[in-house]
Parts: structure tokens; C-alpha cells; sequence
């Protein structure tokens, strides 16, 4: 089978709802590219019908090919595991909700074919999402772009195309502790971007909760940037001289004044507050080590159980 010149790379996880609609405008996506183009649709471990509705679309259609893994591995091992798989000479990452339309394709496609090999597209305004999803976001990225070098694309998520020389340096990254948005502008190449509106989700629940932002927060955070750590540093040094010039002062009080201080509340104050501060540093060197510690075992980003297609 001829390569196809173009490689859709689609996380599916409890997405039955959303599949059939889906399918629909894919296809029709599909007979107005310039080229051929396959659908590699990586089922993360659903529990509902998700997989079994994959597997009809791709005897229906050969293009629409399956990898389903053999149990939840996380939306980022996802992308990359279809990553691993795509064939085309640009790949298109993209999620099944349909709040990245596939129609905005096309204008992805329109600056690779101008010569950028990454082109991200940019939410210009995001539907069906509230204000303090809107805000956090907002915030996180503008923080994220202080403290790290790499300089990453502000709201713009996974929604993307790739040149094929860029996918053959991305799989090269094999940590474990995946954020894509991160490493798409990390790999370097000539990076390009396209704005859009993001619609609101078409049917189905979102698989991002708070939970899962914050954990993908500190993940980012603690990929690109040691600055937490640094920042711990500085603290501690600050608190120890402030300790310093307080004990000198208290000794002073003793020996040259009648200055006395009763009662042990105020002791009993500070001892937690630095106790909590040493705490709060020593957790943060617990996220930084529980990284290392992932990264030694040498597991598999994923585990693949059937192929279709592939």
C-alpha cells in the first residue's frame, strides 16, 4: 500500500457518542484534501462502545485504522502511540469531540504547504467552556512562559500538524511524563500558527476535569523548568537569614535590655510556619525525584492490544 500524504492521529476515549458525526465530517474532510489520507484512531481503553464502533467505520473504510491499547494510558500516550504509527508526509493531531473542527484542516495544510513544519492552531475564542476554566488557563500559560525557556504557543492545545521530519524527532522523546504542547515547540523547526474558534463539545462528557488540568499543570511545569526548585532554594535562604538576624536581635534584647517577650504562643506560630514551609519544599523535591523514579523503570509509554489497519 502507497504511503498516504497525510495522517490523522485522533485519542479516543468514551467517545460513542460523538464517533458517528465524527466520522461523517472526516470523510468529508477527507475527499477534499489533495492527497491521500489515512484516520489513525487510538482507543485509550474506553469502557463503552467506542471501540467496536472503530472497528465497524474501518470495515467500511480502510482509511479509518485502529490501535486500541489494552487498558487507560493517558491522552498524551495516545497521541504519541498514533504518532508512532502515522505514515503521512504531514500529520494532523487532532481530538474526537469535534471542538477542533476538521474543517480548519485546510488552513493548517495551507501553511505547511508554505514551508512551516509545525503549524499549531490557536484558539482565538473557546465556546462552551466557563470563565474560570477560561481564567486558569490564561494565567497557566503566561506563568509557563516565564519560567521556562522554551517558548511555547499560548492557548493553543493539541490541535496540530506536523511535518514528517518533525514527527521522526518527536519520536525520539520517549519520557514519561508527557506534555506534548511543550515538546511540539521544544523539537524546534520552523513553527507557524493558525487561528480559530473552538466550538463547544458535540455530545459526551470532557475528559479533562480539574483534576486531570491541574495534574497536566504541574506535569508542563515540572518538564520544562526547574525554576519550582530553584524558587525553593531562594526561600529557604531568605527564611534562614531572616532567622538569623531575629535570633541576634532576640540575644541582644537579653543581655542589653529589660525586653522580655511572655508566653510561647508566638513560638508555637513560627515553628508551624517554617515547618510548613520545609514541608511544602520537601514535597516539591518529591515531584522532581517521583519523576526520576518513573523515568529509571524504562516502561513502555503504552501497551498495544489489536491493530487494525496497521
Amino acid at each position: 500500500m502507497d504511503k498516504a500524504k497525510y495522517s490523522f492521529v485522533i485519542p479516543i476515549f468514551n467517545e460513542e457518542k460523538v464517533l458517528h458525526k465524527l466520522f461523517e465530517r472526516l470523510e468529508d474532510t477527507l475527499g477534499k484534501l489533495d492527497g491521500s489520507a489515512e484516520i489513525i484512531s487510538v482507543d485509550d481503553g474506553s469502557s463503552d462502545n467506542s471501540y467496536e464502533l472503530l472497528q465497524q467505520q474501518f470495515q467500511k473504510d480502510s482509511r479509518f485504522k485502529v490501535l486500541k491499547f489494552s487498558r487507560n494510558f493517558g491522552h498524551q500516550n495516545a497521541v504519541t502511540a498514533g504518532l508512532d504509527q502515522a505514515d503521512g508526509e504531514a500529520v494532523i493531531i487532532m481530538d474526537a469531540d469535534l471542538q477542533d473542527p476538521p474543517e480548519v484542516v485546510f488552513d493548517l495544510i495551507k501553511q505547511w504547504q508554505a514551508g512551516f513544519d509545525v503549524v499549531h492552531a490557536v484558539r482565538q475564542s473557546r465556546q462552551g467552556e466557563t470563565w474560570f476554566k477560561l481564567a486558569t488557563a490564561n494565567l497557566f500559560y503566561r506563568f509557563l512562559e516565564k519560567i521556562t525557556e522554551t517558548k511555547i504557543v499560548r492557548n493553543a492545545g493539541d490541535f496540530r500538524l506536523m511535518d514528517r521530519k518533525v514527527v521522526e524527532a518527536f519520536r525520539q522523546l520517549r519520557e514519561q511524563h508527557r506534555f506534548l504542547r511543550g515538546l511540539s515547540c521544544w523539537v524546534g523547526f520552523k513553527q507557524g500558527c493558525v487561528l480559530y474558534e473552538r466550538h463547544a463539545r458535540f455530545a459526551g462528557e470532557t475528559k479533562y476535569p480539574l483534576r486531570k488540568m491541574l495534574k497536566l499543570a504541574v506535569n508542563a511545569i515540572t518538564s520544562f523548568s526547574d525554576w519550582p526548585l530553584r524558587l525553593s532554594f531562594l526561600v529557604g535562604s531568605v527564611i534562614s537569614v531572616l532567622s538569623m538576624l531575629a535570633i541576634m536581635g532576640i540575644i541582644t534584647a537579653k543581655l542589653f535590655t529589660d525586653f522580655f517577650i511572655p508566653g510561647w504562643t508566638s513560638v508555637v506560630v513560627i515553628l508551624t510556619f517554617f515547618n510548613g514551609i520545609i514541608m511544602m519544599m520537601l514535597g516539591l523535591m518529591g515531584v522532581y525525584i517521583g519523576k526520576i523514579f518513573q523515568e529509571i523503570k524504562g516502561r513502555p509509554l503504552y501497551i498495544v492490544e489489536t491493530k487494525h489497519g496497521l
